[in-house]
């Protein structure tokens, strides 16, 4: 290879690697192209977004760490558009190229613009319809896409294709989403979540509509528009937003007891998700199973994620949604862009329909949970969450997720919610899509191939060249023809269904609202159970109506009297006088105390000026990068800082930027900044929210003097550095647990 050649290859290495600087990429490329120019392929890599130049145009093509593919992905990259980049010119939405698009036409340079300005009305016009309705409930969402992988074969209870084989991939696409704020609400809202997960099977889409929570908080689909009603904003003021602290939703909750169990788990630490990453998922109704033989199985679904389940303290939920409503979004955008992908186990309880009866629960009955000593849960497969969106839009806020979007092997049981949610979904959709062609949104695509007579609607793109647009017929010969269940058709599981028609409740388990209520709050610890007193507290406070507060304590007085004594105490209002009901049962499943407790992708913000211990700091940063902690250097600005032996640290963030609460543990340097006491102080008030909200807190040996024992503090969770031969390893260890619920 001569020199020439070889600059060249040099100069297209460093191109395709992810540039620092954009204007020093800029320059080389220039370079390149003026001493490259046989090269006919110049390629460039900015943002994880690799450019190939062929003549003119200009394509885009993923970056395969952080955008794999499979088979959603290669049909969706037909959809993909790139506008901007060399050699790319402006155009219309017809396709003719624009002269300007600065100024609008005008009668005179002074004059008014006139009505032929054809390309000032369409910019206008389009830009005033950019807007769709948002969704009534789960407004608030974000989308990413990933895969899932059986690990279990479940043959022997269902024909459903993505799950006959360990080892079998199914592209998915998941969507997060607070049930109550509107679409620009805060994320960390004391709120019910939605986890909806789209699977793109071989034989058409299957959608699993989960929650955090594994119960619902009506038992009955009648109720769904009533309990919308409550949660939301008083319709004469439009306030208050994603929030329950107010008197309808507590009026609500007293005149319909069977939403006692889900307020219960509302108001525990599981309505106040650290992550979307450590979030469980129910898909709260049960569905049948059925296999080859045509015999049906009872179902649940758990998401259980790999990280375990964690959650933000009300107070930090609070001032974190002031500070970053889109806190959860920053969250799992970063984890995927750092390659810690979101990962979850699936899990089914099965119950044979022999054994409905044995349980102290209806099988149909979404107020309750199956509890996990009597019906185990079995992890069926694992899913892994890899892929950003291109574009929120078309992606996240055009998907449509539906409950009766089934495949063979999975139907409906008689659950009363899930009855009416099998119509609800889609007919929702219809409406705020604009359009009966949902599954022709490219998000929503099957891939599968579609054959049907449905025809025609508001955006139709498919050409469907058809003759023959009915069934049955002769013209085409009967096709589309059906299959028949041995050919993979859809048939509905043959229940047995007798009785007259009724309004009835299904059984009396319907009617019991207190006992799981009571059997979650026996499952809690002492902390859980203090936090969860803390949460009805701060909600009831905001309740105008004296009478609705008193009616909530002899309500809770059902569930703990103890509990709602504690209540009465608080809110201005009697003691209660009703008994709780007598359940002693618990169950370990529930307490998050149980759940596992990883240093993987904990946030660590690094308190630190000028003049650090360049050993001491750089291999305690090494080995919590080593295990996978997500680490920001926080000084008074950006920039960089100087150790004493000339190591210099990049600057992320600085305390104007951000706040203790946005982190999971602080690293306390300190150092030598300029304005020396504002520094000081602000890592002061970051250390002592950090400690108030018993997070780790590691100490270098330059920054003991911004903490110190007292007689009033154990600093439970505060590792020293100082005299500390194994810091590092001790200060992984406490960022792992992640609270210290025993700091005084």
């Amino acid at each position: 290879m001569d020199s020439h050649s070889g600059l060249c290859l040099l100069l297209l290495s460093y191109q395709v690697k992810e540039a620092e600087s954009f204007s020093l990429l800029f320059f080389v490329r220039i370079i390149s192209l003026v001493i490259c120019p046989t090269f006919l392929e110049i390629a460039y890599v900015y943002n994880g977004v690799k450019f190939l130049r062929k003549g003119d145009s200009m394509e885009r093509e993923n970056n395969k760490r952080h955008k794999p593919h499979n088979k959603k992905q290669e049909q969706l990259d037909q959809y993909r558009h790139q506008n901007t980049g060399p050699g790319k010119k402006m155009t219309s939405d017809s396709g003719f190229k624009i002269s300007n698009d600065r100024w609008s036409l005008r009668a005179g340079k002074r004059g008014p613009t006139i009505l032929q300005d054809f390309h000032f009305y369409r910019k206008q016009s389009r830009f005033n319809r950019e807007r769709i309705p948002e969704k009534v409930v789960h407004a608030r969402g974000f989308g990413l896409f990933g895969e899932f992988e059986t690990t279990k074969s479940m043959k022997e209870y269902t024909l459903a294709d993505f799950l006959q084989r360990p080892g079998q991939k199914t592209p998915v696409f998941v969507r997060f989403s607070n049930f109550i704020g509107s679409k620009g609400s805060k994320d960390t809202a004391i709120d019910i979540r939605g986890f909806a997960t789209k699977f793109y099977t071989e034989v058409g889409n299957y959608d699993m509509l989960a929650l955090q929570f594994p119960v619902f908080i009506l038992a009955d689909a009648m109720k769904f528009a009533d309990v919308t009603h409550a949660v939301k904003p008083n319709p004469n003021t439009d306030v208050p937003q994603a929030t329950v602290a107010h008197d309808r939703f507590w009026d609500y909750v007293i005149s319909n007891p069977e939403s006692a169990h889900m307020v219960m788990w509302l108001m525990s630490m599981r309505g106040r998700p650290r992550s979307w990453r450590m979030m469980d998922g129910w898909p709260i109704n049960t569905f049948w199973l059925i296999n080859e033989a045509g015999k049906g199985t009872y179902v649940r679904f758990k998401w259980i994620p790999k990280l375990g389940v964690h959650s933000l303290l009300l107070n930090e939920a609070n001032l974190i949604g002031g500070v970053d409503p889109d806190f959860h979004r920053h969250d799992i955008i970063e984890a995927v862009k750092k390659g810690a992908y979101p990962e979850y186990d699936l899990g089914v309880q099965l119950i044979d329909p022999k054994n409905e009866d044995k349980y102290s629960f209806d099988v149909l009955d979404d107020t309750k949970l199956w509890p996990e000593e009597e019906v185990p849960v079995q992890v069926i497969g694992k899913m892994k969450l890899n892929r950003l969106t291109d574009n929120f839009f078309a992606e996240e806020e055009q998907s449509s997720f539906d409950p009766a979007t089934v495949i063979p092997g999975i139907d409906f049981t008689h659950d009363p919610v899930l009855q009416g949610r099998s119509f609800a979904y889609r007919d929702t959709d219809y409406h705020r899509l604009g359009t009966g062609n949902l599954n022709e949104i490219p998000v929503n695509k099957p891939i599968s191939e579609v054959n049907t007579n449905l025809r025609k609607s508001y955006s139709k793109y498919r050409i469907d060249t058809d003759y023959v647009t009915y069934h049955s017929n002769t013209l085409a010969g009967d096709t589309p023809a059906e299959s028949t269940f041995r050919e993979g058709g859809y048939v509905h599981y043959p229940e047995k269904v007798e009785g007259h028609i009724t309004r009835e409740r299904p059984s009396k388990s319907f009617d019991d609202y207190f006992s799981q209520a009571r059997f979650f709050y026996n499952s809690l610890s002492k902390v859980e159970k203090e936090d969860l007193i803390h949460t009805f507290i701060y909600h009831l406070q905001h309740v105008k109506s004296k009478d609705i507060r008193q009616k909530n304590v002899e309500f809770w007085a059902n569930v703990d009297k103890q509990m709602a004594t504690i209540f009465a105490k608080n809110i201005g209002v009697n003691k209660p006088k009703t008994d709780n009901v007598p359940v002693t049962g618990s169950s370990k499943y529930i307490s998050q105390m149980n759940t596992p407790f990883y240093p993987n992708t904990q946030k660590l913000a690094v308190l630190i000026g000028n003049e650090f211990n360049d050993e001491e700091v750089g291999s305690t940063l090494d080995s919590l990068k080593n295990k996978g902690v997500f680490i920001d250097i926080i000084s008074d600005r950006l920039g960089e800082v100087r150790g004493r032996g000339g190591k210099t640290l990049k600057v992320d963030e600085t305390f104007t930027t951000k706040y203790s609460v946005l982190y999971d543990s602080i690293y306390v340097v300190g150092g030598k900044v300029k304005n020396q006491k504002g520094f000081n102080q602000n890592i002061l008030d970051w250390v002592q929210e950090a400690y108030k909200h018993y997070k780790p807190i590691g100490v270098a040996t330059t920054g003991t003097n911004y903490i110190h024992s007292r007689q009033n503090n154990n600093l439970a969770g505060v590792v020293f550095a100082k005299d500390h031969s194994n810091f590092a390893q001790n200060f992984v260890d406490a960022i792992a647990k992640q609270r210290f619920w025993n700091r005084t």
